[in-house]
């Protein structure tokens, strides 16, 4: 699967400029990617204390990028703030050429930023299905939780992708729970973060990346770089891995508790 990763500045609380923005990049890749990446709370930044930026699930945002994936006929795969039942959501989403949107609510919320006080967390632990391929969606700080995104003996996903709003400060840790994620779930990962500074002036180098089986980066930016970068992830190469190492066979059961 031919898989699109964007790296750039979000427009602070600006919605209308940032469809846009996606707009243009997709457009420039169309019939080059089957699925385009592209960061946490793309439509928004990280506005965790705005509810008044926050759309319906339906909404105009969401039309747009349906609309988006329709015409450039690849699946599209960010988060952004919606509102639902009188809650706010930090909601990682699919869209598909002429399909039913798939959804994840951001489940870890990072409340040294605010965003426990505002957001909702979900609960439920879904894997989209695209073109024949399991995919488990991940949001920012969900990145830290291993358990949460941890396989069961049925290999539940074969590509875990992580969209970030991730700071400079603290990138270091983005660049070693990433591949951890990758080695112990066995599963190729694909993280997309931002670069640029946001309102609320924190700086952000980017380091998106996809990491193949060995762990290898096949798909690393510089720092603050700007782009796109389309990776060709092999699945039936990742499933003749699992064969020739089988550790799924050994993984341990566990529940979790809310």
């Amino acid at each position: 699967m031919k898989i699109a990763l964007l790296q750039y500045p979000i427009e602070w609380a600006n919605p209308q400029a940032n469809i846009g923005l996606l707009d243009k990049r997709l457009r420039a890749i169309a019939g080059q990617a089957e699925m385009a990446v592209v960061p946490e709370m793309f439509s928004t930044g990280f506005c965790t204390d705005r509810p008044d930026l926050a759309e319906p699930w339906g909404g105009p945002t969401c039309q747009a990028l349906q609309q988006m994936a329709d015409s450039y006929d690849l699946a599209i795969v960010g988060s952004l703030i919606v509102c639902e039942a009188d809650k706010l959501y930090n909601r990682g989403f699919m869209f598909i050429p002429h399909g039913a949107p798939q959804y994840y609510d951001k489940h870890h919320l990072y409340r040294s930023g605010g965003e426990a006080e505002y957001i909702t967390p979900g609960n439920a632990r879904p894997v989209f299905e695209y073109r024949g391929v399991k995919i488990r969606l991940a949001v920012c700080y969900d990145l830290r939780f291993p358990v949460w995104l941890r396989q069961d003996k049925n290999n539940m996903y074969d590509i875990l992708i992580v969209v970030a709003c991730w700071p400079t400060i603290r990138i270091q840790y983005w660049d070693v729970l990433l591949p951890a994620r990758a080695a112990e779930n066995h599963a190729y990962a694909i993280g997309v973060n931002m670069v640029g500074t946001d309102g609320m002036q924190l700086d952000y180098n980017g380091h998106s990346v996809a990491y193949d089986t060995w762990l290898k980066d096949v798909a690393g930016f510089e720092d603050y770089e700007q782009g796109t970068r389309i990776v060709d992830l092999s699945i039936e190469k990742l499933r003749y891995f699992r064969e020739v190492l089988p550790q799924w066979q050994e993984a341990d059961g566990y529940q979790l508790a809310y």
